[in-house]
């Protein structure tokens, strides 16, 4: 058994992100095996047990996770080509009146916020911004096994294989889609429940069935619904929610 950079096996295990378990060790906030360790690189066998100290974890109860119903216009992380990114939707004004989070809202929450999962500029719904590393990893992370549920309006006409192929069978980038649910939702809706977010996968996999996608809105991820979250819109994420 070959050793493991101690920060890489913090993330396997969902104790944080490899950033977060660096700045951890950094600060002597890491025990293996009950033994400290402070230097930065350093390595353990992957049966070894790691546990953070009270300050990490007392860190990490501080981190918040929003969650946007972002509208179509606003681009997911960073801003470009003058459009607007959908962080600057978040301030105390725009907050939504049904959000039964206890937290004040404060400027640091804004501070390191990573988005969990993109959403395109023409798409709307639940957009998750989040300064905890073990949530963007559940939602993003490789061997993330999380669904999002879209709601999907089309155009055009589905052959006759068509859906079974939207369900299973297409490839993206000359690599094979993992399964999908994909349902009619009515006459001129799909829906669809992926656990995978390639660029624009949606709209590339109806484009390959003879499908254009007029209007993507994404309603679920995980055991979190967008629900009656309005439009532009934003809450916490709950201390008793779980994706």
């Amino acid at each position: 058994m070959e050793k493991v950079r101690i920060s890489k096996l913090m993330s396997e295990q969902g104790l944080c992100s490899r950033r977060e378990a660096d700045s951890y060790i950094e600060r002597g906030w890491v025990r293996v095996d009950g033994q400290v360790v402070s230097e930065l690189g350093a390595k353990a066998y992957p049966d070894q047990v790691i546990t953070l100290e009270r300050a990490a974890q007392a860190q990490q109860r501080t981190r918040v996770t929003i969650l946007i119903n972002k509208p179509v216009g606003y681009v997911s992380g960073q801003a470009e080509q003058g459009y607007t990114p959908a962080v600057a939707l978040v301030n105390a004004r725009s907050r939504a009146a049904n959000d039964r989070s206890p937290l004040r809202f404060e400027p640091s929450h804004l501070r390191g916020l990573a988005v969990a999962g993109r959403l395109d500029i023409d798409s709307q719904g639940l957009l998750v911004l989040t300064q905890d590393g073990r949530i963007a990893k559940q939602l993003i992370g490789e061997d993330s096994d999380v669904e999002k549920e879209y709601l999907v309006r089309v155009q055009g006409r589905l052959g006759g294989n068509g859906l079974a192929l939207l369900n299973h069978g297409l490839s993206l980038d000359g690599k094979p889609l993992r399964p999908a649910q994909v349902a009619w939702q009515n006459e001129d809706q799909l829906r669809f429940i992926l656990k995978e977010g390639k660029k624009r996968q949606i709209r590339r996999m109806c484009e390959l069935v003879g499908l254009k996608v007029v209007g993507l809105k994404r309603v679920r991820i995980g055991r979190v619904a967008l629900a009656d979250l309005p439009l532009g819109q934003w809450r916490y994420l709950r201390e008793n929610e779980r994706f």
